[in-house]
């Protein structure tokens, strides 16, 4: 028994394709081609070419001389109704193709439209949370309408502050003044107590020594 060898096969090295008896055709260029003669059957200008097709070869086969009808009355117009059927039975296997092709690009359409959605979905989660944090964040910071509320508050303590301390100042001054004036008072009248002192101990002394004593009454 002869000892079978298997043929390895390196990974660095290309595999021939093997030959195969279907034939091979782009599937998406007859996709393509199928789609469009489903677009153009699906038209009114298709409807008005068939039936005008078929008027012409209804009237033609019937009308003209047996020797140059290709398809007289007599057979029941056999070869149009096997085009027609042709016809028939090739559309609609083009327009299921068609409808395929097209349920295939919906599908991908609506997986791509579920992805973004869910993409924007997140993107608006992320966005809602960042926009409640900048709310608890801005809830504890000063806003413009708090620190001009401050400021006001502040500007008022301040000017009443002052008009406190400028009437304080002018009560001062005049408690000053008062005093300064009550002890000028004071003065004076202990100068003039002095002077009434001395007047009266000077008045003897020089009523004795320089002229005689005359009594009130001599005075007069």
């Amino acid at each position: 028994m002869a000892e079978r060898t298997t043929r390895r096969v390196r990974l660095d090295t290309p595999v021939s394709p093997r030959r195969s008896i279907r034939p091979h055709y782009d599937p998406d260029a007859f996709g393509r081609v199928s789609e469009q003669i489903a677009r153009f059957l699906g038209t009114a200008r298709f409807l008005v070419y068939l039936t005008g097709l078929v008027a012409v070869w209804l009237v033609f086969n019937t009308f003209a001389p047996e020797s140059v009808q290709f398809d007289p009355r007599a057979t029941n117009f056999t070869l149009l109704t096997l085009i027609l059927s042709l016809q028939a039975s090739y559309a609609a296997p083009l327009i299921l193709l068609a409808q395929n092709r097209q349920a295939d690009r919906d599908r991908i359409r609506q997986e791509e439209d579920r992805a973004q959605n869910e993409r924007l979905q997140a993107d608006v989660d992320y966005l809602t949370r960042e926009v409640a944090s900048l709310r608890q964040s801005i809830g504890e910071v000063a806003t413009r309408d708090f620190l001009r509320e401050q400021l006001r508050e502040v500007t008022e303590e301040v000017v009443a502050r002052s008009r406190q301390s400028d009437m304080g100042h002018a009560q001062a001054q005049h408690d000053h003044a008062a005093t300064r004036k009550r002890e000028e008072r004071e003065r004076r009248n202990e100068r003039k107590k002095r002077r009434a002192t001395q007047a009266r101990v000077e008045e003897p002394s020089s009523q004795s020594l320089g002229e005689p004593f005359v009594g009130e009454d001599e005075r007069d």
